[in-house]
């Protein structure tokens, strides 16, 4: 913080006002490296695009003179009334892109009066994140049904974490070549070159050898590479296992008696598998392009889920959400609530805790203006009778044009 209260860390208010410009801000933030991992995937980024460019493949129906004074956002998941149809996603070591990474991003979502969901690799450990918390959040774990899976969910429940998301698209890692092509192996591999890179970063540097939070606390006590590395091989060695299978989900169920959620399903006869096990509920999601490309958009397979298990449990989605619009769409197609993973990974590159809290502020804003201009009164109303494909978007314009002209 500067003279007069300014914080040279903020750019013109005018250059932040889409969840693309904090993208592009936070790229210009961080060193190569780490902006391999923050914004890559797998392979050639296939299914990252089409995560986006679902989206676009619906128009909105509108109704004017709808008479609303105000717009009601509410959303319940998970036990819990949220003022904002959004969740804050797991995302492994948010302390790269801000050294509080996800102490500042779950106090950004308590400012919204939404939740965090802690990563089973997040930069701080699971006790500490709750000494901070306000409110009770939500855990992510991966599915293992040995002593360190079940250490890890007693950790959190006694943390007050009582809602669990088992992420489950992570039998082995993602071919995500970029993050190789810039050092960011395990270990790293640390070039002339790519120190250069860092060392344009001043301030990042700097709060990586201060503070010592690029590596997952509740797995290893140490900090810096060396508590990241071990805790990178803790978590492929005892918590990305290709045999586990739906005993192991199984087993998970049965010792978990708080909200069960699985993350990572593209299909709905996996879906009605999952809630026939006792789940409460499914996150629709590719794990944001980072896994296995030319898996299906989210958005494209929501409804199908949404169809198959929606009237038992809660669906809940990721992937490509960017605008307020898009959160609108994908409730319409039947999610109950999105999460959200990179672009509050952009606010904390960019501004730490507020920047998060601004990439909801423009979020909800979003949301607000596009119920607004729709005539929708309530994120409760919305359902597919409020979106057409822009296909058949295009047709009724063809056929009215073709009336225009027949009626001249």
């Amino acid at each position: 913080m500067g003279p007069f209260g300014f914080d040279y860390r903020l750019v013109a208010p005018e250059k932040l006002l889409s969840l693309d410009d904090y993208r592009r801000e936070a790229k210009r933030r961080l060193p190569k490296m780490v902006w391999s991992y923050v914004d890559g995937g797998a392979d050639d980024h296939v299914t990252i695009s089409d995560n986006r460019e679902a989206f676009g493949r619906w128009s909105f129906r509108t109704r004017v003179l709808a008479g609303h004074a105000a717009r009601d956002l509410s959303v319940k998941a998970a036990g819990v009334t949220l003022d904002l149809p959004i969740i804050l996603g797991p995302t492994g070591f948010a302390g790269l892109s801000y050294w509080r990474g996800d102490i500042a991003a779950l106090k950004a979502a308590e400012r919204h009066g939404t939740r965090y969901a802690v990563s089973t690799v997040s930069s701080w450990s699971i006790e500490e994140i709750a000494r901070e918390s306000g409110v009770d959040h939500f855990f992510q774990l991966y599915p293992q049904s040995g002593e360190l899976a079940a250490s890890l969910m007693r950790r959190a429940w006694n943390a007050g974490q009582k809602t669990m998301f088992v992420t489950v698209d992570v039998p082995v890692r993602g071919n995500r070549e970029g993050e190789r092509k810039h050092g960011m192996g395990i270990p790293p591999v640390l070039t002339p070159r790519r120190l250069l890179n860092v060392a344009r970063h001043p301030k990042w540097a700097l709060d990586v050898l201060l503070h010592q939070r690029i590596g997952g606390r509740s797995l290893a006590t140490t900090g810096g590479v060396t508590g990241a590395i071990e805790s990178i091989e803790i978590q492929s060695r005892e918590l990305m296992q290709s045999t586990l299978d739906w005993d192991d989900l199984a087993w998970m169920r049965d010792k978990w008696k708080g909200n069960l959620y699985i993350k990572g399903v593209l299909d709905p006869e996996d879906a009605t598998r999952a809630v026939d096990l006792g789940l409460d509920g499914v996150v629709v999601s590719n794990h944001g392009g980072r896994q296995l490309d030319f898996t299906p958009a989210t958005l494209d397979v929501l409804p199908d889920i949404a169809d198959a298990v929606g009237d038992r449990a809660e669906v809940l989605m990721d992937g490509g959400v960017r605008r307020g619009s898009d959160v609108v769409k994908a409730l319409a197609l039947g999610a109950d609530a999105v999460l959200i993973g990179r672009p509050y990974l952009y606010g904390l590159a960019v501004n730490g805790e507020d920047g998060v809290a601004h990439v909801l502020d423009i979020l909800r804003e979003e949301i607000d203006t596009t119920l607004a201009l729709m005539g929708v009164g309530s994120v409760a109303e919305l359902d597919r009778s409020w979106i057409v494909p822009r296909a058949s978007a295009a047709a009724q314009s063809q056929n009215t044009s073709a009336f225009r002209d027949q009626t001249v």
